[in-house]
């Protein structure tokens, strides 16, 4: 046998070894869910490439909690996880689990144990995880789990479209399947926190929250709305759903009946309709519907709108488009950051992740 064909035999045998292991070492697990609040769904960052063919993205209302809650487990920023909209959500797995809770404001417990949020947590086998978060000050929790949760998908995406049929509604009983290769760290529930990282947690303030907004060239057609806008104070209504925030507060309107003819608009416009409202538009919407875009909501600000329920109260900023992509770009070195340290954390564990710098 030549030298050439050694190597090679070497290396395909070294190839089959490490597939084996790997098959080893992935296991599935059963989480049973006991408690899922109004509303918990299976969720991730919406759908790519679909809006041409009139199709939303959808996807987490809060994209950066969502992202930052797979990263902490080591998942990729995309991958399926749980989203749970107010009341308390619960689950008990049936083995080992490495889990993250991220969004609103909540109390978690592992086992009746208090725990912490937006950090790595290990979850023993027929513990029952409770989250309650505070739906006064956010609407939505994320939980991601180690792993890859069997979830169906619509055109490559888990993220739920009520208008298509695709619910993806996780009701109390659910057995959802997760495989993962999580095998544990050695360590007990309750000894100090295994991981300081460097994680972005978002503010949640009690008063007003803050929005910053770039001006549309539809800002134009009505004299004076900028200065509306910016003096005052907007509040969240009932009415407002997965297509958009529905503000009450001042808004003025055009003095010409000119037709606006519609046109597809990024997430986050700010859209005068008929009624005297101000509406900003969510993930989940589609064209203007004639109505003006007066200014569109930094894309930095974005995850804040995604936790803003009834009754919240919001301003807004004027900025410029320099200032609002700068604000994004220090926001995606923050989570690229954490990306990378959890990376590192994870392998010097011996725990292996699809993340970068692994």
């Amino acid at each position: 046998m030549t030298t050439a064909t050694t190597r090679t035999t070497t290396r395909t045998t070294a190839r089959t070894t490490a597939t084996m292991a790997m098959a080893m070492a992935m296991k599935t697990v059963a989480l049973e869910f006991t408690g899922t609040g109004w509303t918990t769904t299976f969720q991730d960052l919406g759908r790519c490439d679909t809006e041409r063919r009139g199709v939303p993205t959808g996807g987490a209302a809060d994209q950066h909690s969502a992202a930052v809650a797979n990263l902490l487990v080591g998942n990729p920023r995309c991958a399926t996880l749980i989203e749970n909209l107010g009341g308390e959500l619960a689950l008990v797995p049936d083995a080992d689990v490495l889990l993250a809770v991220t969004g609103a404001p909540a109390r978690v417990t592992v086992g009746g144990a208090p725990a912490e949020t937006w950090t790595p947590l290990v979850v023993p086998k027929g513990h029952e995880v409770r989250v309650h978060a505070d739906v006064g000050r956010g609407t939505r929790t994320y939980l991601a789990v180690n792993g890859t949760l069997a979830a169906e998908t619509l055109l490559g995406s888990a993220a739920p479209d009520a208008r298509m049929g695709f619910g993806q509604l996780v009701t109390r009983g659910s057995r959802v399947l997760l495989d993962t290769e999580f095998q544990g760290f050695r360590r007990r529930l309750f000894e100090p926190p295994l991981f300081r990282l460097p994680v972005p947690v978002p503010r949640f303030d009690e008063g007003p929250w803050v929005v910053d907004v770039v001006a549309s060239h539809g800002i134009h057609a009505i004299p004076g709305i900028r200065e509306v806008i910016e003096e005052a104070e907007y509040v969240v209504t009932p009415r407002s759903n997965h297509v958009g925030l529905r503000l009450e507060g001042p808004v003025l309107h055009q003095d010409t009946d000119v037709e606006i003819v519609s046109h597809g608009v990024p997430v986050g416009a700010l859209q005068i309709p008929h009624a005297d409202e101000l509406i900003v538009l969510g993930r989940y919407r589609s064209l203007t519907a004639g109505y003006p875009i007066v200014g569109v909501a930094s894309r930095a600000c974005l995850p804040l709108l995604g936790q803003a329920g009834p009754g919240r109260r919001l301003r807004f900023r004027w900025t410029d488009r320099e200032s609002s992509l700068r604000r994004f770009a220090r926001r995606e070195a923050e989570v690229c950051a954490l990306e990378h340290a959890v990376a590192e954390a994870f392998a010097a564990l011996g725990f292996e992740t699809s993340l970068p710098g692994q």
